[in-house]
Parts: structure tokens; C-alpha cells; sequence
């Protein structure tokens, strides 16, 4: 399998989707009522690049409804910080209107403000396949940070059902993620289906 290749036809039917706004609203709508029986009140999260899926405004509401509950919860969202010297992540609180700034790949990310550790992690899918694999741009950032972090944060794929690759082969080095959501629904781990 030619990766970089599928990364730049995958990329590239994402940026030119006509429905993109349609398809986001749909997997904001799944995203947030997916996050309805999640007991985290610190969640990672992706500044989106390259045509990706949003997650930010949802998680925002996320973050204000738990203040708005009878006893109300102190969320935080964090964002990605690449650290250069292990080529792994850290995650640093965001919030609109935060001071950012680009990092070396001209992504923004939260300027000087606290590192935290989350315990959901939304992770950006440039393609993704059955057993809860991901595709992603190749750098190994999200693998080496998973494979480090203690806890280890449960981790979801985010990403458009074109995304999904049928013959996707995982190497040995790809981090399993724990759920996979897309504009249709949950896409893993499968949901159990009645049996007659």
C-alpha cells in the first residue's frame, strides 16, 4: 500500500467535498451526543488543517454545558504542542480567543498556558480502517505519544466516511484507536446489533 499516495488522494477528495459543512454538522450532532455519558472533564483535541473535521465549537459547548449542570464541572480542552526533541505531543489548555501561535508546521497552538493530561483524546483521521486504525499525515506524532502516555487517554478518530479505507493494513508500530466516529455514526468499535 502506497501511503503517501492514499494520504494525498485522501486529502485532497476531503478538500473538495461539496457537502463539507453538511457532513460537519452531522458529525457535531453524533460527536455531541456521544460525549452526553462520558464521565471526562479534560479531552485533547486538534487544531483541524487540510480540510479536517472541527471538533473545537462542539467541544467549546461541551465545556460550557458542564458549567450550566446542577453541580457544575470545571472542563478543559487541550490542544497539541509538538515536542521537538521526542517528536511526541503534550497538551496545553485552549479556550476561544486564547493567545496562539504557529508551530513548526505553521499550526496554531496555545501560547504559554498549562500543560494537562487528557483523558479523551480526539485524534484527526486522514483515513482510517476496521480494528480501529488511522491513517494520518505520517509523521508518528499521535503513535509515540500514545505509546508513552501513563494513563493512556481513550482515544477516538474523527473523520468523514470517505476516510474510511477498505483494505487498510496497520503497521507495527500504529496505536489501535478505542472508537472511530464519522458523519454516519459510530464506526468502531461496532455497535452490537439485535440478534433475532
Amino acid at each position: 500500500m502506497d501511503k503517501t499516495a492514499l494520504r494525498r488522494r485522501l486529502v485532497e477528495q476531503r478538500r473538495n467535498m461539496e457537502d463539507r459543512l453538511h457532513r460537519s454538522d452531522l458529525l457535531q450532532q453524533v460527536m455531541r451526543i456521544w460525549l452526553v455519558d462520558r464521565p471526562d472533564t479534560v479531552i485533547g483535541a486538534y487544531w483541524p488543517i487540510k480540510g479536517e473535521f472541527d471538533p473545537l465549537p462542539i467541544l467549546h459547548r461541551w465545556k460550557e454545558d458542564g458549567e450550566l449542570l446542577d453541580k457544575p464541572l470545571r472542563r478543559r480542552i487541550g490542544l497539541p504542542v509538538i515536542n521537538k526533541e521526542h517528536k511526541t505531543l503534550t497538551f496545553h489548555v485552549w479556550y476561544p480567543g486564547c493567545p496562539m501561535e504557529e508551530d513548526a508546521y505553521g499550526i496554531p497552538k496555545p501560547k504559554d498556558t498549562e500543560v494537562i493530561q487528557p483523558t479523551l483524546l480526539f485524534v484527526p483521521c486522514v483515513g482510517y480502517g476496521t480494528g480501529g486504525y488511522r491513517l494520518g499525515y505520517g509523521g508518528g506524532f499521535y503513535d509515540r505519544t500514545l505509546a508513552t502516555l501513563r494513563p493512556k487517554p481513550f482515544t477516538v478518530g474523527l473523520g468523514f466516511r470517505e476516510a474510511y479505507v477498505d483494505d487498510f493494513e496497520p503497521e507495527a508500530h500504529d496505536q489501535p484507536l478505542d472508537a472511530l466516529l464519522n458523519d454516519n455514526g459510530v464506526v468502531w468499535p461496532l455497535p452490537d446489533l439485535p440478534t433475532r
